[in-house]
């Protein structure tokens, strides 16, 4: 069988940059932080008061008053972030066309948020106070399952779950769907709402979040002796993939090429990662050998880089297993502007790395100032780089081992 190649024809965005993809693009590459003190809820008794919080969201334009009550805020982010690539991509539904698109958008955690707040309502005034839309308006599966709804897509509707890998998950397998035949176009991506009490107080009993709550622009910084835990975002992201000959036959815009994904698990621990680098290295070599490169192809890596003491430094050491010890492939991450959006962040890094190659342009890494030791990689800082970018590889990695890498390529 011919392999069917998968083009990206429209991305969709909603981040604590910006709530569409202009914006986005516009302030992660002149190095602006997302990343606030927290006000939307009590922090008196959490020692972490800072995160990256979407900000003058409106739903309105995507669902009604009545409908967005029944569901969880991600599923809103994610509804958001799906119209403005469907959008963005030109693309038609019609009957003729319905049953060949798909939507795969996953969530690292779902909804949170509506869990606490009718969790809230059982203890407190009993269980008949519960909404009705409790259970369907929290599960993850609903972000794909309300957008294919909305615009009545009728292929493939999956919700993989690998928490912070998660986004990049969907978006692999999504154009392995399209691949194999299964569907002609998949709307992919992930969407993350846990900036609320429980979800903040919960990360921060784990003691995986920064408290440098003075200094909230400056809290997320990857790689930086003076890091001390990641910061908690939220949004969505949702990438139009589309197989390629499709995409040229209706005139489509195409940014990028996935043309390549690959998978591991570490196999090790509940939320430590792999501190050899041996298991997210092969997923890179994985990723980067299905895209049919080697790895001098690859010019942009979109790190993983979350900020934690242990989390970073693995990684250095998986893509130096990946690229060798001298290798000059650019690296940031853009977490130091977004902080981490969980089963979310790997579909805005992933947009992030296809604008990187529309434009031939790399985003920064902001608050790098003093590189702890072994942490030498050749790091692109505070300044995006103007830099010729053939292919650049993007990772995530989540909580009970799984690693996920994605190849984009220039067409």
């Amino acid at each position: 069988m011919t392999k069917r190649r998968v083009v990206v024809t429209g991305l969709g965005m909603v981040s604590p940059l910006g709530l569409n993809v202009a914006d986005n693009w516009q302030n992660v590459t002149q190095g602006k932080s997302g990343i606030r003190a927290v006000t939307r809820f009590d922090t008196n008794d959490i020692n972490s008061k800072i995160a990256g919080m979407v900000e003058n969201f409106d739903v309105s334009p995507f669902l009604s008053s009545k409908e967005a009550k029944k569901v969880d805020v991600f599923i809103h982010f994610a509804v958001a972030a799906a119209d403005e690539a469907l959008k963005d991509s030109g693309l038609s539904i019609t009957e003729q066309n319905r049953t060949r698109v798909g939507v795969a958008i996953g969530s690292g955690i779902g909804g949170l948020d509506f869990i606490e707040s009718n969790g809230s309502k059982l203890f407190e005034k009993g269980a008949n106070r519960i909404s009705p839309f409790f259970i369907p308006g929290s599960i993850i599966n609903m972000a794909s399952g309300l957008v294919s709804i909305q615009h009545g897509l009728q292929g493939p509707n999956i919700a993989i779950v690998t928490a912070c890998t998660s986004g990049s998950h969907n978006i692999g397998y999504a154009a392995r769907t399209i691949t194999y035949g299964d569907a002609d176009v998949m709307l992919a991506g992930g969407a993350e709402m846990a900036t609320c009490r429980m979800g903040l107080g919960g990360f921060a009993a784990l003691r995986a979040l920064s408290t440098r709550n003075d200094d909230p622009e400056g809290a997320s910084r990857p790689w930086d002796k003076d890091r001390d835990g990641f910061v908690l975002g939220e949004g969505a992201g949702v990438l139009v993939l589309e197989e390629y000959e499709h995409a040229k036959a209706r005139g489509a815009t195409i940014y990028a090429e996935l043309a390549g994904f690959g998978m591991t698990a570490d196999a090790s621990h509940m939320t430590t990662n792999d501190q050899t680098g041996e298991s997210p290295s092969r997923c890179m070599n994985n990723a980067i050998t299905d895209a049919g490169l080697n790895s001098d192809d690859i010019h942009y890596i979109n790190a993983h880089a979350t900020s934690t003491p242990i989390g970073d430094p693995a990684e250095v050491k998986a893509i130096k297993l990946s690229f060798g010890n001298d290798s000059t492939v650019a690296v940031s991450s853009t977490k130091s502007m977004t902080g981490h959006l969980l089963g979310a962040a790997g579909a805005i890094e992933a947009i992030y790395n296809v604008k990187a190659i529309a434009e031939q342009l790399a985003p920064p890494t902001i608050n790098l100032e003093t590189p702890d030791e072994g942490c030498d990689l050749n790091f692109i800082t505070n300044e995006a780089r103007e830099m010729p970018i053939k292919a650049a590889l993007s990772n995530s990695f989540g909580f009970g081992g799984p690693n996920g890498s994605l190849v984009f390529s220039k067409v």
